[in-house]
């Protein structure tokens, strides 16, 4: 089954007194091409995080956040009473001395000099909270797959039209085909016969028109063309990645549609031949989102 490589996924889980958001997008790419953004408090986890990430999206573009969110009002960062009324006399007696006037905003000024404001411990990561973390991102991780499998589905239908057109094109080719053996006789016979007094031998003549008939002769090059349209609907049924595998295939059945095309001396198998690229330029277009 196609998976895209286009996908969305987020969850939010609770921790105690936080919220803990986990985002992760993803576009095409032809590797994994991974770009995260994590909560100082999860910086020690990343590489962890990056190898779970790796293992379950295998390819794309991809930016993952996490980051947390308090639920409960945040307490005022503690003011270091003692400092400030350790600064407030310094400054006072400053300005008795040197007759500077004293600050007319003095909270302003007081809680603007260092280590007024006490600084809060620095969270430390335990168990507990990495197993929840670790819950969401394991949630993002689903809902992003499950957004990739259902942009997989539409692109399957789409390569299942496109083939069939290509199917049904290629079948529209033989009555023309089948025709121009017999044209191309009448028209080099006529050619002959419009040279005066013209003398050639009937059986050099049939060799000759054999050896052009071969030339031209497609049969090769429509088995193979059916094959690769088989080969490309057993691929997708892979339950696999497999995104690589049908862009190669594509590029194959294109060489057999160029030479079909080369080969064809007739406008309407021409004509067809044009109709077939077309089907198979959308094919390549898509099958580059492909996981």
């Amino acid at each position: 089954m196609i998976q895209s490589m286009t996908g969305y996924g987020k969850a939010v889980v609770a921790y105690k007194d936080k919220k803990i958001h986990v985002e992760i997008k993803s576009l095409n790419s032809k590797a994994l091409d991974l770009s995260t953004r994590v909560a100082p408090l999860y910086r020690e986890k990343e590489m962890e995080i990056r190898q779970k990430l790796a293992a379950v999206l295998v390819r794309g573009k991809v930016d993952f956040s996490i980051w947390t969110e308090k639920e409960s009002v945040v307490d005022a960062t503690p003011i270091n009473a003692s400092l400030v009324e350790n600064y407030y006399e310094q400054i006072r007696q400053l300005s008795e001395r040197t007759g500077i006037p004293a600050p007319t905003d003095w909270y302003a000024t007081l809680l603007r000099l260092p280590d007024v404001l006490a600084r809060t411990e620095t969270e430390q990561l335990d168990d507990e909270e990495w197993l929840a973390a670790g819950q969401a991102i394991d949630q993002a991780l689903g809902e992003l797959t499950a957004f990739r499998r259902q942009e997989g589905a539409a692109l399957e239908r789409k390569f299942h039209e496109k083939v069939d057109n290509i199917e049904a094109l290629l079948r529209s080719i033989e009555p023309f085909e089948q025709g121009r053996v017999a044209k191309i006789r009448e028209s080099i016979v006529k050619g002959l016969e419009q040279i005066p007094e013209a003398d050639y031998n009937k059986n050099r003549l049939e060799q000759e028109l054999i050896y052009y008939i071969e030339k031209l002769d497609i049969n090769e090059e429509k088995q193979r063309l059916a094959n690769h349209l088989k080969y490309f609907r057993q691929t997708m049924a892979e339950d696999q990645p497999n995104g690589k595998k049908l862009g190669f295939i594509a590029q194959e059945m294109g060489r057999e549609i160029n030479t079909t095309g080369s080969k064809s001396n007739q406008a309407e198998m021409q004509n067809i031949v044009v109709r077939m690229k077309d089907e198979l330029e959308q094919i390549k277009e898509q099958v580059l989102n492909a996981l």
